[in-house]
């Protein structure tokens, strides 16, 4: 197995996460060395049963971090080259790996070519870099303060591989790859096939929200890409009390998973938390088993181990809920909803103890009007995985082809001569063979 197999990734928004200000410091400020404080938390990733740093963007940028001024400096709010270089060396030291988020489908407008374009205008030697539109240049989205690059442009190609190799060099293991569904694909095979030649292991996760998933893996030479498709299907299932749609979803995910190995996540620093989009509280149990039993490269969203809660807003700011900052170390987070973290660190120990779920297929043996029930199998082995879910509030039974399972998690129970399972109102289970 490639090591990204292995990896379930515990995602922060560093900005958020650190208390960073709102916006750059003011020039001649001192950097803040915020970054070292993730250093402490390494061992509350570990604990959980994690081994990958997800990190948000930590890049030079005018706000949010998404609109990056400089590829190749960490936001002064954040710290330093230094202080990023230490947090990888701390995570090698406790076999974590650290992930970047990269954003290369467009810039803030003091990002210094495109301020060069403005200055000098065609005269730049950066002028192709962007697509002038009307008076002033295309964007993203209608964002006028996100300048789109102009991928056709080589030299854009060769800024983005430099970035990549740069930070490749000094220690992460990967990328996630920011809008990705808005960069065209043969600009993607483009970067990441030169990335290759030079870091063969490096991991290349892109942001997919819809479109062709398989397609950016086969044309566009990533390795994965969002799970968006499932994250939807998950919550949505649950609050309409309808297993037919995740059922459906995982066929899909089945098909996906015949081409790559999607990053799956419920929570992530774009959508609203898991715990507040959820109608039924009983109902995260649900959403993590999910999570954690189907393929994918999963990822915790920092915070949603133990239920936090953030509703996201389209407006100025509407992301600052999901987005919080955290306290300077975990025994900030007291003893709330220890529950969930404690359900998180058993999934995850599942998980563990069954490495081949990264490419399991799901077979759905019964799905009714409020249960759901899928197993899993290691074609490698005899090993097994069964699930079963009951969206509904009264007690309810399904079926899974008889077997010797074990109980592994949950109310519910799975009778190993019969098949039968038995599910409270609300109720879940796993087991496993052997």
């Amino acid at each position: 197995m490639p090591w990204s197999d292995h990896a379930i990734w515990w995602h922060v928004y560093p900005l958020g996460f650190l208390g960073a200000e709102r916006a750059a410091l003011p020039p001649g400020e001192p950097p803040r060395h915020r970054l070292p404080m993730l250093t402490g938390w390494l061992d509350h990733l570990v604990g959980l049963g994690c081994n990958g740093l997800a990190l948000g963007p930590v890049f030079a940028a005018e706000t949010h971090g998404y609109d990056t001024v400089d590829h190749f400096r960490i936001d002064p709010r954040l710290g330093t080259e230094d202080d990023l270089t230490e947090l990888i060396r701390s995570a090698a030291d406790r076999g974590v790996r650290v992930l970047l988020d990269g954003v290369f489908n467009h810039v803030g407008r003091s990002f210094g070519p495109f301020a060069d374009v403005v200055r000098s205008g065609s005269a730049s030697p950066y002028a192709n870099w962007f697509v002038p539109e009307g008076d002033d240049f295309r964007t993203f989205e209608g964002h006028g303060h996100l300048v789109a690059l102009n991928h056709a442009d080589p030299a854009v190609a060769d800024h983005v591989v430099a970035v990549l190799g740069h930070w490749l060099e000094r220690g992460v293991s990967g990328w996630r790859l920011d809008a990705a569904y808005a960069v065209p694909r043969p600009f993607w095979r483009t970067v990441t096939d030169r990335v290759r030649a030079r870091h063969p292991e490096a991991w290349f996760c892109g942001e997919v929200i819809h479109g062709d998933y398989a397609a950016y893996v086969t044309e566009g030479g990533l390795d994965s890409v969002t799970q968006y498709e499932l994250w939807k299907a998950v919550w949505s299932s649950l609050n309409d009390t309808n297993p037919h749609e995740l059922a459906w979803t995982l066929g899909r995910h089945n098909a996906l998973l015949d081409t790559f190995v999607p990053q799956t996540f419920v929570g992530n620093h774009d959508v609203t938390r898991i715990a507040s989009r959820l109608h039924e509280p009983r109902h995260l149990a649900h959403a993590l088993t999910v999570l954690f039993t189907v393929g994918g490269i999963p990822s915790v969203y920092a915070g949603d181990e133990r239920a936090w809660r953030g509703v996201k807003e389209e407006r100025e700011g509407g992301d600052d809920a999901v987005r919080p900052a955290f306290p300077a170390d975990p025994g900030g987070l007291g003893s709330d909803h220890l529950w969930v973290e404690q359900l998180h660190q058993s999934l995850v120990g599942l998980r563990r103890r069954n490495p081949w779920l990264v490419r399991a297929r799901t077979q759905v043996h019964t799905l009714d009007d409020t249960v759901l029930t899928y197993v899993l199998t290691d074609p490698g082995s005899d090993a097994a995985v069964a699930v079963g879910l009951n969206f509904g509030t009264a007690p309810a039974t399904g079926a899974v082809p008889a077997a010797p399972w074990t109980p592994a998690a949950g109310d519910g129970s799975v009778d190993a001569r019969s098949g039968t399972v038995s599910l409270p109102g609300l109720g879940w289970c796993v087991a496993t063979v052997p």
